[in-house]
């Protein structure tokens, strides 16, 4: 009797220290929950201050005048004739003349974006637009090798961003140049800008966790001056920041097979973006708001502040899943071969896409409104 009062003595005592203690217990854990909960309630609200709506630039286009005494580097570009005439192309203008800001579709923005090789080639050029009423975006990539109507000994549109970097305008002055050698193919100069190097992108991929894509074929390629070796198999693959970077610049092998066009380039970046999209939507990334603006810091140079960032970004969180992003090649007649190998755009095609893709306005861009030079 006495083994069965102590234990019941010694069970109720430990019922009333549980009684006790799991309260307390209860308050710790409710009071952790509430602190995680404002902290995180807090930090959306100082975010949520620094959102600002964009305001569309005015069709008055501000340009950084190059140093016309610097020319030295012309030989290196083939620009000895027609210089000071290249320098306005565009008409100072940002959207055809005649266009104003009543013209202008509501909440649609449109971008230029470029990657840059960690010097001052531009190995991608696209123009993309964001829709803020049908939740949807368009990209549509240029090849670096169209013709653009320019004096310069080369007439891509590759060495707009160069030739305006080495005239002595700096960054600045090679975005003001492509800025202005783009709107004679689309007609308008996009919103903002977004210049990305080698380094925001791996470290984007990385961030997001990587992306999946298909390799159309086996790629390899080694090029020690550049430092660059390529080794990736066929098929679906996990790709991590450096190789999805050496999957967007793949070209062709040592060896000359393998060999891929600028449009198949094109493809495999659209797919990397794509990819990357897939990623970006996913909810968790909210919490890599401060990597991301980072990243941006570092690696990205544009003029989107900090709170249209943040606005843009709120925005295509919203997009209705992938189907509303797409992504399209500009339409080209053909080459001209060996040896500037110059592709030629196709100025009806280009007139078509534009209009339905990333025109901003109310009013349909024309023909006359673009600058494209035809097939001799």
């Amino acid at each position: 009797m006495r083994n069965i009062d102590y234990r019941k003595n010694h069970t109720q005592k430990l019922h009333e220290m549980i009684g006790l203690r799991i309260p307390f217990f209860i308050k710790i854990i409710l009071a952790c929950t509430i602190a995680c909960f404002a902290m995180i309630i807090l930090g959306w609200i100082v975010i949520r201050s620094w959102i600002e709506p964009p305001v569309v630039p005015s069709n008055t286009q501000n340009v950084t005048m190059p140093n016309l005494d610097d020319l030295a580097f012309l030989p290196l570009v083939g620009a000895e004739e027609g210089i000071n005439e290249d320098m306005y192309i565009g008409g100072g203008l940002r959207a055809p003349e005649g266009f104003t800001a009543d013209d202008r579709k509501e909440q649609f923005f449109t971008f230029l974006i470029i990657g840059i090789d960690g010097g001052v080639n531009t190995d991608t050029i696209m123009v993309a637009s964001y829709d803020g009423i049908n939740k949807e975006a368009n990209i549509i990539s240029i090849p670096r090798d169209c013709l653009v109507n320019v004096k310069r000994g080369i007439r891509k549109i590759n060495a707009a961003y160069p030739i305006g970097t080495l005239r002595g305008g700096g960054r600045a002055g090679g975005i003001d140049q492509l800025q202005r050698e783009i709107k004679t193919i689309i007609g308008f100069i996009p919103d903002y800008y977004i210049s990305v190097d080698f380094n925001a992108f791996v470290r984007l991929v990385d961030t997001i966790g990587g992306i999946d894509v298909y390799v159309p074929m086996d790629m390899r390629y080694n090029d020690r001056s550049q430092r660059l070796a390529i080794d990736i198999k066929m098929g679906e693959q996990h790709l991590d920041g450096e190789n999805a970077l050496k999957f967007a610049r793949y070209r062709k092998s040592n060896r000359g097979s393998g060999t891929i066009t600028d449009f198949q380039r094109n493809e495999h970046q659209q797919a990397v973006i794509k990819a990357m999209f897939v990623e970006l939507m996913k909810p968790s990334n909210i919490f890599k708001i401060p990597v991301f603006l980072d990243i941006f810091h570092q690696h990205v140079h544009s003029d989107i502040s900090d709170g249209n960032l943040l606005w843009f970004a709120e925005g295509l969180n919203k997009l209705r899943g992938t189907e509303a992003l797409s992504m399209y090649a500009i339409p080209i007649l053909g080459s001209s071969g060996p040896p500037m190998y110059y592709e030629f755009l196709d100025k009806a095609g280009v007139v078509e896409l534009v209009n339905r893709t990333i025109n901003p306005f109310t009013i349909d861009i024309e023909a006359k409104d673009l600058d494209i030079v035809t097939r001799h």
